[in-house]
Formats: C-alpha cells, sequence, structure tokens
C-alpha cells in the first residue's frame, strides 16, 4: 500500500525501499500508542462497560468480573490517558464516578467496529443488537468510506505525505469515473 518504489532496480531493492520506508512511517504512527492505552483485553473491557453506563468501581468488577487489584490498576491507566474522569460521587461522597470524557466517547466506533467484526468472523450475532433510540433500528455497519461516501476496501487505499494530499486540490469526478 505504501508506494515509494523506483520503477527501475532489482526485485531485492524494491523490497528493501518498501520496507525502508514502511519502517519509516511507522515510527510516527499514532496507533502503538493507541493500543498501549486501550488494546490490553481488560481496558477495552472497561472502556466497553462505560460506554453501556457502569461507572462505579463496584459496577465494573461485578459486570466485568476482574479482580479488584487490576481493575485499579486499568482505571488508573484509563484516567491518566484521559480516557476517563475520576470524580466524587454527589449522592454519595465515598463512592467514585468514572464517566467517559469526550476523547473516552469518540472511541465509540472503535468498540463497535471490533464488535461488529468479532460477530461476523468470531462467534456469531450476540444475543442484543445496538439499535438507534430514535428509530429502533439497529446501526449500520461501520465500514471504510471515502471522501465523498463511497464504501472502499482495502485494494481502493493507499497511502501519502500528509502534506502532499493537503497541498493537491480535490479532483473533481474522481468518484464518478
Amino acid at each position: 500500500m505504501l508506494s515509494c518504489l523506483a520503477e527501475d532496480g532489482l526485485a531485492n531493492e524494491k523490497l528493501t525501499s518498501g520496507i525502508d520506508a514502511f519502517r519509516e512511517a511507522a515510527l510516527h504512527c499514532p496507533l502503538p500508542g493507541a493500543v498501549e492505552l486501550i488494546g490490553e483485553k481488560w481496558a477495552f473491557l472497561i472502556l466497553r462497560g462505560a460506554l453501556n453506563g457502569l461507572q462505579h468501581f463496584e459496577e465494573f468488577q461485578a459486570g466485568l468480573g476482574i479482580a479488584r487489584n487490576i481493575l485499579s490498576d486499568r482505571l488508573g491507566k484509563l484516567v491518566a490517558g484521559e480516557i476517563l474522569e475520576r470524580s466524587a460521587d454527589p449522592s454519595d461522597k465515598r463512592k467514585v464516578i468514572y464517566a467517559l470524557t469526550p476523547k473516552g466517547e469518540a472511541l465509540l466506533p472503535v468498540v463497535l467496529s471490533l464488535r461488529q467484526w468479532a460477530e461476523q468472523w468470531g462467534h456469531g450475532p450476540a444475543s442484543v443488537v445496538l439499535v438507534d433510540r430514535l428509530t429502533g433500528r439497529p446501526v449500520r455497519k461501520i465500514c471504510v468510506q471515502a471522501e465523498d461516501g463511497r464504501e472502499i476496501n482495502l485494494g481502493d487505499l493507499t497511502w501519502l505525505p500528509r502534506e502532499d494530499v493537503e497541498a493537491t486540490p480535490l479532483k473533481r469526478g474522481a468518484a464518478s469515473a
């Protein structure tokens, strides 16, 4: 997908330059930092719980069946990563509320996409379905879309330097070609 290869040269040179280009791009990729924060099983399940309304330590522990020390550690990491915020419960000052921040709420498509993937490729459909409150209808499958809204797949994609993309005017009629 990342093509920075010269047209001429040996196949091995192309492979090496392709790997070098990948390595260089990977050094600046934000994905490892995101996976470090939410990619661990318990962190992801805590996030799922928070997206489903769990707020108190005891709710997470009972709902997930997680050991107290592990839960405490993961909640601390999610708070430090600004995915959750910690505040006193106004109805009981002895309790703490863990609430999603806007940064945490922005992970909803990530969680939903992984769930949809698991339903298709892993364990089959779940017994509950996420629906739009307004219509009562299931949400659409999350997909990769072009800027014009077309659904696209891996073969339709390539990586380009950001400055090249931002400097290039929008190609008119590309979607209708």
